[in-house]
């Protein structure tokens, strides 16, 4: 049997972690009730069950659990808030401000509102992935409803300064959503110390099922009101119809649990491996480190790489490593990330650029294999270009 790659694509995507599976299984078989069925024992399983869950993610971020919305992906919440917010406060204002690097599920549909007659404002972030707060502030009108700043890139890895954001917006009366896909349960997030009013969250970026998302909604101090993008049923107080599916709710409460418990302890493991393999990769010239080299999650790398061709390069690594180029929901596009070339990289360097995701895991062992072998397919790219050239 062939030998599979090392797998550090973590941001794309996390293994399921066994113990969430063991939470959920039950709920596939055995307690197999529709929560919203409230005239029996098997709804009433399904309802306490989903309760529970609501109620660790709530913890999570120091919020309510009449706060949590479920959805069925991060994207999905994304829209929820994004569109659920122009729609309940266009009267008030129809200006949005949001930043060049964000993720397509927010870059979309504030494309899509712009259609609509809506403005929005893509702040420009400096070389090390940070926006400026002060431009932020200054790009705030009288008719600003909303400022969407994602809490951790999912190609660079940077953490946006979120306590600061929200003071900001607090300052100025105008909503803050933060799309926390690849934080949660990462790093310390607390909506009410950070002033956030709307976070987006997703299970399988940490170890938990694909399939589920969640919307943080604040509900007082303000509260926010929302217009449903989902109609039917009337589910989750009104703000997202559809039956919700109870394994994967409980797996992702059980993988938020384990994370946070786990949390200190792998911060420190992964930044060590992080660490561990730039510092060999590190060690050839023409090698640029994209993003903040601390101020980004534990288990980010995301190098650019002078002189060979990108499509090459990950050809080239696919053998030893599984590792991506940017984000997975644009990686079948052929364009140089616009993450990349926001940080003012030439097109060339964005194209020529790898994500390394390190997970919980991978060991040291196979970094430093990752590292041999990424250093060897680079030198030898490098020598092919200039025999050919």
């Amino acid at each position: 049997m062939t030998q599979r790659p090392i797998y550090l694509d973590c941001h794309a995507t996390t293994p399921l972690d066994e113990r969430v599976l063991a939470a959920m299984l039950p709920y596939f078989t055995e307690h197999f009730g529709n929560p919203a069925s409230i005239t029996h024992v098997y709804g009433w399983e399904a309802e306490a069950a989903v309760k529970q869950a609501r109620a660790i993610l709530a913890d999570a971020i120091n919020a309510t659990p009449e706060e949590i919305v479920f959805t069925s992906s991060a994207t999905e919440a994304n829209n929820l808030a994004i569109k659920g917010v122009a729609e309940a406060y266009f009267q008030k204002g129809r200006h949005i401000i949001t930043v060049e690097t964000e993720h397509n599920a927010v870059l979309d549909p504030c494309d899509y509102l712009r259609s609509l007659g809506f403005e929005v404002t893509f702040l420009p972030v400096q070389s090390d992935g940070l926006i400026d707060l002060t431009q932020l502030e200054k790009a705030i009108r009288p008719d600003t409803i909303l400022v969407s700043v994602m809490a951790a890139n999912n190609e660079i890895g940077v953490i946006q300064p979120l306590a600061e954001i929200g003071a900001i917006c607090r300052q100025h009366q105008v909503l803050f959503h933060t799309d926390a896909a690849q934080a949660i349960a990462k790093i310390p997030l607390d909506v009410a110390a950070m002033n956030i009013d709307l976070m987006s969250m997703t299970a399988h970026k940490v170890y938990g099922p694909k399939g589920i998302g969640a919307l943080y909604i604040r509900r007082r101090n303000p509260r926010v009101q929302m217009a449903p993008q989902m109609h039917g049923g009337g589910h989750e107080r009104g703000m997202r119809s559809g039956t919700l599916y109870t394994p994967q709710i409980v797996g992702f409460a059980k993988a938020v649990e384990l994370g946070l418990s786990e949390m200190e302890s792998q911060t420190q493991r992964l930044v060590q491996l992080r660490e561990r393999l730039w510092q060999q990769l590190s060690g050839l010239t023409g090698i640029h480190l994209n993003g903040h080299p601390t101020q980004r999650l534990p288990g980010n790398l995301n190098i650019s790489v002078e002189g060979v061709d990108g499509a090459a390069l990950l050809l080239g690594l696919q053998p030893v490593v599984a590792v991506s180029s940017g984000s997975a929901c644009t990686s079948v596009k052929v364009s140089p990330s616009h993450v990349l070339t926001a940080l003012g990289r030439s097109e060339l360097l964005a194209y020529a650029s790898v994500r390394f995701g390190i997970g919980r895991q991978n060991t040291a062992e196979e970094i430093d294999r990752v590292a041999q072998h990424a250093i060897a397919t680079i030198s030898s790219l490098r020598r092919q270009a200039s025999i050919v050239g």
